[in-house]
């Protein structure tokens, strides 16, 4: 049965995931995630969109967006997954399948939890016992909001100012952000966000498949 095709609906935002083949490793050294990271800022210059937020694990990857159009995002996905791809296949002689079929793709609602989905992303190191603070991991957004860090991927998500006065207070006060239930259990469904918000886009999203 033929795939059916992605929706990915313009000015929206998501939450992003890539695996590796069989969760395979696809970053195996320092100099792996940086060349991915690199690859991600060339090409975003090229279809542009905003990243809110990110993190690289060793054999996936997370991002929430906002997308501008469609066909910009995904062909900026086929190029990304494209050339990383030959440069791990020339650095370490890969022969198979590399990526685990297409990228997935989670709609998120644009309210409260928006900046609880995007630490949670952050968190996904802690979660996975590789280290015990965010701070300490370097492959995701989590030092550009807990430590004004510069991280020219990033655009500022939409509730930070919400929070504090100040950098600082605003830094401390994303630290302290303790994630709702509703994000730990919406994390593996089709949707992220309060329930109103949920069901608005899955309206959205029925609306477009018409």
């Amino acid at each position: 049965m033929p795939r059916s095709p992605r929706l990915l609906l313009p000015l929206s935002y998501y939450h992003i995931m890539t695996r590796g083949n069989n969760l395979n490793t696809i970053f195996k050294q320092n100099e792996d995630y940086h060349k991915y990271l690199e690859i991600v800022g060339e090409l975003k210059e090229i279809h542009p969109f905003d990243i809110y937020h990110y993190c690289l694990m060793p054999n996936h990857t997370h991002f929430l967006i906002k997308t501008n159009n469609e066909s910009d995002y995904s062909s900026f996905m086929k190029n990304i997954n494209l050339i990383y791809f030959y440069y791990y296949k020339k650095k370490y002689g890969w022969i198979g399948h590399f990526w685990q079929d297409r990228f997935k793709s989670q709609p998120i609602g644009k309210d409260e939890y928006f900046i609880q989905c995007g630490k949670y992303i952050e968190l996904n190191p802690v979660r996975a016992s590789i280290i015990g603070d965010p701070e300490e991991y370097p492959y995701s957004s989590y030092k550009y909001y807990s430590e004004g860090k510069l991280d020219l991927l990033i655009t500022e998500d939409l509730f930070f100012r919400e929070i504090g006065k100040t950098p600082k207070e605003r830094q401390q006060k994303y630290k302290d952000i303790a994630i709702n239930d509703i994000i730990m259990d919406t994390y593996k469904k089709k949707v992220w966000g309060s329930r109103e918000q949920r069901y608005n886009e899955h309206r959205k999203i029925r609306y477009h498949n018409y």
